[in-house]
């Protein structure tokens, strides 16, 4: 008996299996250690006085480490440790603390932590979810493939770069990891069908890599980008839907294109065709055809957000509501929402409203000769740190330990743009894909059993590399040219 998992077709586990597999839930030696070492980081800063560090500081510097450690060694799941932090910061640094901080005055409630968990960018990421599910429900993403890919039949790399173009569109607004099972739904059976493993080899890394890719190109297509805009916004920082898209596609594009040039070099043949029939069959009842009028609706006013001056955050609760009020999405619908991811990216927002705050961003600039950094040698410090943590621990994980230590450095220091900065970690967080752990559009091709580690590090590393560079060294300029920034 066969199961697919994440759209994927697997063998269903032998009780040998079977029972490794319940071995492995056991928490591991990485995650006992994880769990050690944040209790100790956590009680370093309340038992030792930091110097030029005053007390509420001292108890957010706790709470910051403590998340670092959790969140790199996954000794608690990522979520469980986001809401631990907002949990911690109105335990101990707000003025409702039930451990009151000397100073408490002067902080902020425990409203504005809780906040974290509804902020605007977290109703916007609530509307591209509502989105996504019912585009999978009606059938949407499928159909809108088909449609797509009929230009692109023919030769073997020609339909590779349509399927890219495609996924990396359906990206933009849906989760990767959504948008790579759906895909992978869709060409398991060709892959198959492939004689040559060095093709099936690059078409099942070309999925992922085209995932990961188009997330960045809108606020939606990836958390980390969600984690940024709510740093900027927690700054009084406003960057329309558009703007982030006129800022992160043209880097998609070209990564995409490259992404491409590479896997033609290195895995798929000059000759040869490819048949890719995803057969077209649009719903067209009453629901699914709101659902196309409420998505097209929703699309058209956060492309238009210049004109009608309406928050691209209020417009993503738009979809929600009318989804809701007309009975196309109902309850079951809401419970298979990604409530985690929200919830995630919530802890990264909180973490940043905490350490600014507290104290603790002034503390770090001052403790640390950031001055004396260029912006260009501060952007490579972070892009490279960020490029390299999401290649080990979760994307999300990575954005939400970087961004608001970037942002509240970038406020503090003369000659750097805070909206750079935002924009430059969290797409660099999306440029680590180089292991199947990176992200779990890799975790999926991988399990297919089509691709080794060899490949998808060999892929991951070129293009991480050369799509962090372009980040660092030809976005800004443009974005200054362009009267992003």
């Amino acid at each position: 008996m066969r199961h697919i998992y994440d759209g994927v077709i697997m063998k269903k586990p032998s009780n040998a299996a079977a029972t490794s597999t319940r071995r492995t839930r056991e928490p591991s030696l990485t995650k006992r250690i994880g769990l050690v070492l944040g209790l100790l980081v956590f009680l370093f800063p309340l038992l030792y006085d930091i110097p030029g560090l005053e007390e509420p500081g001292e108890r957010m510097l706790a709470i910051f480490l403590l998340a670092i450690v959790f969140w790199i060694t996954e000794a608690i799941p990522l979520v469980a440790t986001a809401v631990l932090v907002i949990f911690l910061e109105v335990l101990m640094v707000s003025t409702g603390a039930i451990i009151a901080p000397s100073g408490a005055a002067e902080a902020l409630p425990a409203a504005d932590y809780f906040a974290a968990l509804a902020n605007p960018v977290i109703i916007l990421f609530l509307g591209g979810f509502m989105i996504a599910e019912g585009a999978e429900k009606y059938r949407l993403d499928r159909n809108i493939a088909a449609v797509l890919l009929k230009p692109f039949a023919g030769s073997i790399r020609i339909t590779v770069l349509g399927l890219m173009i495609i996924t990396a569109l359906l990206s933009m607004f849906m989760s990767n990891t959504a948008t790579t099972a759906t895909m992978f739904a869709v060409i398991m059976p060709i892959i198959a069908s492939l004689k040559d493993t060095k093709s099936r080899a690059g078409l099942a890394i070309a999925i992922p890599l085209a995932a990961n890719v188009g997330g960045i190109g809108t606020p939606v297509g990836t958390p980390p980008n969600a984690i940024a805009l709510g740093a900027l916004e927690e700054r009084g920082i406003h960057v329309s839907f558009v703007d982030w898209m006129i800022m992160a596609m043209p880097l998609m594009l070209v990564v995409l294109i490259g992404s491409w040039l590479l896997l033609c070099v290195l895995f798929l043949p000059t000759e040869g065709t490819m048949e890719v029939d995803l057969g077209k069959d649009w719903n067209t009842s009453r629901n699914a055809k709101l659902f196309y009028a409420v998505t097209g609706l929703t699309i058209l006013l956060w492309m238009t957000e210049p004109l009608h001056g309406v928050s691209s955050n209020i417009v993503g609760f738009f979809p929600v509501v009318a989804l809701l009020c007309m009975k196309v999405m109902e309850g079951a619908d809401l419970k298979r929402l990604d409530w985690p991811v929200l919830w995630l990216v919530s802890g990264g927002i909180a973490l940043g409203t905490g350490v600014g705050a507290t104290g603790l961003d002034v503390w770090l600039v001052e403790s640390i000769p950031w001055a004396s950094f260029s912006p260009l040698l501060l952007l490579f410090v972070f892009g490279m740190i960020g490029l390299g943590m999401a290649n080990v621990i979760s994307h999300s994980a990575a954005a939400n330990l970087l961004v608001p230590l970037a942002v509240s450095l970038a406020v503090s220091l003369d000659g750097i743009n805070v909206i750079v900065v935002a924009a430059v970690v969290a797409i660099s967080t999306s440029f680590g894909m180089s292991l199947p752990i990176s992200t779990p559009p890799n975790a999926i091709a991988y399990s297919t059993g089509e691709v080794s580690v060899k490949n998808m590090a060999t892929v991951g590393v070129i293009v991480g590399l050369a799509g962090t560079f372009l980040l660092l060294f030809v976005m800004p300029p443009l974005w200054e040219f362009l009267g992003m920034v």
